[in-house]
């Protein structure tokens, strides 16, 4: 019998065991590195953290195993690779993300960021948002532990041993934990929950194919498991990443406005924030905000977890 649902994950193992290599490396060479080499391995970790937390995503939506022992242990794996439970990725994402889109039941959306200058907006999205996802979290995790104990369970567990071999790898050797684990650690959350302001921001939650912003270009989605194809995600959040790119190009390319199909991310991080560095819409219109921020409405509660069983990972 086959482990693996789909034969493209076979990449997603390739890409978690280099992740663990790179982090491990430079605590065996510490004494023999020099400055330059000290950051280029900060670097690299910072990347393959961050392509990891990518592999958080598809994972809480698309287990990779086909035997759900198999899944729970590969959630702890992954939750290593981040430094943060993977089953925590659930609440924020799976259900008031991808639920309530840029509404107010969206813990994540984009309105909450009010800078007027564009590029803090990106910048500092993922300390905006914090405090919000982690109250959600709990709020979360408290329900779960008197509906689903097993998924209660498996988020306990990850976060324990997360948070337990940090405090060791901080023991062993704080330096090499700080450069090697912490920072990259830090840059993987900051930058997907970042992703989620790009890919929103100006778009148009109430249309059926206009609200996300999509990243088509080959090489982008080669490295990041197809997480440019984000519209198509939202549409069919339970089909595997390997699908998308034909997905998109059937059922969203012929329905979505011509500027939401964007080739090269760093040509719109580019347009937005640097120059002309204008917070507009996906038709060209300045973006207006409310006089005063929206207070989150409560989605924890209005949530019947036996009807979202296969949002659930770990359950």
């Amino acid at each position: 019998m086959a482990l693996l649902r789909y034969k493209a994950d076979i990449r997603t193992l390739l890409t978690v065991s280099f992740y663990f290599v790179a982090a491990i490396i430079p605590w065996f060479l510490w004494n023999e590195l020099n400055t330059w080499q000290i950051v280029l391995f900060v670097i690299l970790n910072c990347y393959l953290s961050f392509t990891c937390a990518v592999i958080v995503h598809n994972s809480i939506h698309v287990p990779i195993f086909m035997k759900k022992r198999w899944n729970k242990i590969f959630q702890i794996i992954l939750a290593f690779t981040y430094g943060h439970s993977t089953s925590a990725y659930v609440p924020g994402h799976n259900f008031s993300h991808h639920k309530y889109t840029q509404t107010t039941k969206d813990a994540i959306r984009t309105s909450k960021a009010r800078f007027k200058i564009n590029i803090l907006n990106q910048l500092l999205f993922f300390f905006i948002m914090s405090g919000d996802i982690l109250k959600g979290e709990l709020r979360f995790a408290n329900k779960m532990r008197k509906e689903k104990p097993a998924w209660f369970n498996q988020y306990l567990l990850e976060m324990v041993l997360v948070i337990g071999l940090k405090i060791v790898l901080i023991i062993v050797n704080w330096k090499c934990a700080v450069l090697f684990i912490l920072i990259p650690h830090q840059y993987a959350a900051w930058g997907i929950v970042g992703t989620n302001y790009f890919q929103h921001d100006g778009c148009d939650e109430t249309h059926p194919y206009n609200h996300s912003r999509n990243f088509i270009g080959k090489g982008l989605n080669w490295f990041l498991f197809n997480n440019g194809f984000h519209g198509a995600h939202h549409l069919k959040p339970g089909l595997h990443w390997s699908l998308l790119p034909q997905f998109h190009e059937k059922m969203v390319a012929p329905h979505i406005h011509k500027s939401l199909d964007r080739n090269s991310l760093l040509a719109y991080l580019f347009e937005a924030h640097i120059y002309p560095a204008k917070r507009m819409d996906y038709l060209g219109n300045p973006i207006v905000l409310s006089k005063h921020a929206v207070k989150d409405e409560d989605w924890v509660e209005t949530i019947v977890v036996a009807e979202h069983e296969n949002d659930l990972a770990g359950a």
